[in-house]
């Protein structure tokens, strides 16, 4: 989508940065090919690299805004699903806007509610204000993490970018990889646990968290957190409940000044979308919706089923095309081609990753990229739902280890001996964290509140992996990025 980074140092007169700024501007190319902006004064920059979506004319970045005596600025990754209706409400303030972007409205929402603001935002982001007259720098995440917020603080000062890559071309960040981040490569990945950035001393603003930083002090505090709430509706309300939800979240999502499309992998989530996607456009009166769809050079040969997939894709596909009238594009990818893209996968993550299901989505991005820069999917639907096989195999779900790497013997096989001796203990230490962590309800039952634990589980680790990968292989190379959005 975008990509975003900032220098705070309060010995340094940024002015004079450059060169280093121009460099870690480049490395944000990839997320935002249309455009880019830094600005900088005395001891403050801010960069951003645009990918336009939404006021493609207007909604340049870092934007700086004055209200009376006070200026701020920012540079934002993201997409609010409710600017018209925040707009609405500060224009009521006696607010006015020059543009018609999110961005000129999440500035205005911070000026006026400050902190709070984030409570009132609906939508994907990781953005960063600039406060002139109190030197303040406020930085959010969304609530999900959909969106990356690296950084990295020394004694006299703070940077932070969307992506590591980014933080690494600064001269005050160095690449080195502890204990700590060695065990979260080798033995945790592709997942990683949250806050951690592998690198010693970079970070990350967890979801749901924003921070302030004034001089040399940074507060960090929660806005979100999963909690636990007795279920009240009967079936027939919970069911018109999440169609109600579902709808407005995907509706929502079709806003957009450029072409857009859909996932359709044939499965429930994707299906799901491209067909409220296809009514929307229906009832609106536009051209039916553009779908697309991947499979593999002898798929039809070689596939097996699994737990994860016990059927083919292409049984279900063109029965949903054929009910939504979709114009469906089917992308074919070859094994060599796979193989060839692992590296340019491995860059993008700026971690090793899932290997071949991450190629085999930067090469599908690339190939939708040439007739559409957005496109809807249902990543992410499988953890909050609860499609996998470890939600219903109790053999599984009470199994107490992380359910998708249940031991760690295979990835031992590969470690010199001795490597790494207390990584089994860091590993469980991250699983048990995470389960004491979860909120249960007195009257859970032992099931219930394992299913708490395992939502927990994934939540925090699974669908963190996922969000990631999607983040990084949709935005790889200038003439391939491309914005993912996420519905679920």
């Amino acid at each position: 989508m975008c990509g975003i980074a900032g220098w705070y140092d309060k010995n340094l007169n940024l002015k004079d940065a450059d060169r280093v700024l121009n460099v870690m501007s480049a490395t944000l190319v990839c997320r935002g090919p249309d455009d880019g902006g830094i600005y900088s004064e005395e001891h403050i920059a801010l960069i951003h690299r645009r990918l336009a979506v939404i006021d493609v004319e207007n909604g340049r970045q870092p934007m700086t805004k004055t209200v009376g005596n006070r200026v701020c600025t920012i540079v934002y990754n993201g997409e609010l699903y409710n600017t018209a209706e925040l707009r609405n409400e500060l224009i009521s303030f006696g607010y006015s806007f020059s543009t018609l972007s999110d961005t000129e409205v999440l500035l205005t929402a911070y000026m006026h509610w400050g902190e709070d603001c984030v409570n009132r935002l609906n939508g994907i982001f990781a953005f960063a204000v600039w406060d002139k007259r109190s030197r303040t720098l406020f930085m959010a995440r969304d609530r999900i993490g959909v969106k990356p917020f690296f950084f990295y603080r020394y004694d006299s000062g703070l940077i932070f970018a969307s992506e590591v890559k980014t933080l690494l071309k600064n001269p005050f960040v160095s690449p080195q990889v502890d204990e700590q981040g060695l065990s979260e490569l080798f033995l945790i990945g592709p997942g990683r646990t949250l806050g951690q950035g592998i690198y010693k001393g970079v970070e990350e603003l967890l979801p749901g968290e924003y921070a302030v930083f004034n001089e040399d002090r940074l507060v960090r505090s929660r806005y979100f957190t999963l909690t636990a709430h007795e279920h009240t509706s009967d079936t027939k309300k919970s069911i018109k409940e999440v169609r109600e939800l579902l709808i407005d979240s995907i509706e929502r999502q079709l806003v957009s000044d450029v072409p857009l499309c859909c996932f359709l992998s044939g499965g429930l989530d994707s299906s799901i979308i491209s067909y409220t996607a296809a009514n929307y456009n229906k009832h609106n009166h536009l051209p039916p919706i553009d779908t697309y769809s991947i499979d593999y050079t002898d798929n039809d040969k070689y596939f097996q089923k699994s737990l994860f997939q016990p059927t083919p894709d292409s049984e279900f596909i063109g029965i949903m095309v054929d009910a939504i009238g979709s114009a469906h594009h089917s992308v074919t990818i070859d094994n060599y081609d796979l193989f060839k893209a692992l590296t340019a996968a491995v860059d993008a993550r700026d971690f090793p990753g899932m290997v071949d299901v991450d190629s085999s989505l930067l090469l599908f991005c690339g190939k939708i990229k040439e007739d559409f820069t957005v496109g809807l999917s249902g990543e992410c639907a499988d953890e909050l739902f609860g499609g996998y096989p470890w939600y219903h195999n109790k053999d599984i779900l009470f199994d107490d280890n992380f359910p998708w790497s249940r031991s760690l013997d295979i990835r031992r096989s590969i470690l010199k001996d001795g490597f790494l001796p207390k990584g089994e203990e860091y590993v469980r230490q991250r699983y048990l964290d995470t389960c004491k962590n979860t909120e249960k309800l007195p009257s859970d039952s032992k099931l219930e509140a394992r299913m708490r634990e395992m939502f927990s589980l994934n939540f925090h680790w699974f669908m963190q992996t996922l969000l990631e990968e999607k983040d990084k292989k949709e935005n790889t190379l200038p003439d391939s990025c491309f914005c993912g959005r996420i519905d679920w």
